[in-house]
């Protein structure tokens, strides 16, 4: 990735490559006092800077705030090269035949309960990154978690199924509904964390339907859950960034007081 000069209040944030954990990491500092971690996860097939391009337009959008926040985008342990994506990563393998045929037939659902294979070993090197990334803060520092597609399925088993404390905040970006049984069993680790949760109605690879699923089985469990559906693809729409935006600038303030 280039080095461009995101601008918040005339500071030039650098990204630069950091090796955090077991993880490869990109990092830009939204100042030099920056403390707020921001952990953001690529999906499957994406390159491991692929949401750091998100960063110039939320520093912006913050403004001076966003003097507070570091962003961080881990890279997938997986090389998806010898299946034809030069640049393209996996948190783990997927059989994409097997998933369309699910998709085609409408038995999508099927996976909700299902444990992905090499979910958890992504979750142990992901939670090693993020709980270096922890230490490095002062104790009880506010932190967000989250991810787009694959990265937010596994921010959410990590969330849930980790030993790391929860985010304040965890933003799935058209994530969907894995490991059914063994999440609902740990939802009160997210009595105090807000999710944002954002999804194309007419996603083609991960369906509408198993994102409110996740939803509601979340509210369920009494999280709150802030769902933001749009009419579109598999992508983040402009509407839920700006409440990601939001969200983070009261974060910033709120470590002011």
């Amino acid at each position: 990735m280039n080095n461009p000069n995101y601008s918040a209040d005339g500071y030039a944030a650098r990204p630069r490559v950091e090796t955090i954990g077991p993880l490869r990491c990109l990092v830009v500092d939204g100042s030099e006092d920056a403390r707020i971690p921001v952990i953001l996860c690529h999906g499957y097939g994406a390159p491991g800077d692929d949401l750091a391009s998100l960063t110039p337009h939320l520093i912006e959008w913050i403004g001076t705030d966003s003097g507070a926040l570091r962003f961080i985008y881990p890279e997938a342990p997986h090389d998806l090269s010898d299946i034809g994506m030069p640049e393209g990563r996996a948190w783990w393998p997927l059989n994409m035949m097997a998933l369309q045929e699910l998709l085609q037939t409408n038995r999508f659902d099927e996976l909700h309960d299902q444990v992905p294979p090499g979910i958890d070993e992504a979750r142990a090197a992901l939670e090693e990154t993020v709980t270096q990334v922890l230490a490095d803060v002062p104790e009880g520092t506010p932190y967000v978690l989250g991810g787009f597609s694959q990265g937010a399925m596994l921010t959410m088993d990590l969330a849930l199924r980790g030993s790391v404390r929860p985010p304040n905040i965890l933003v799935q970006f058209s994530g969907t509904l894995v490991c059914e049984s063994l999440w609902k069993s740990k939802l009160d680790r997210l009595a105090d964390t807000h999710v944002l949760q954002s999804h194309g109605r007419i996603d083609p690879i991960l369906p509408f339907s198993s994102a409110e699923a996740l939803r509601d089985m979340l509210r369920g469990g009494n999280t709150e859950v802030e769902f933001m559906a749009f009419q579109g693809p598999h992508t983040i729409e402009t509407d839920t960034l700006f409440r990601l935006v939001e969200r983070l600038r009261l974060l910033a303030v709120s470590t002011k007081q």
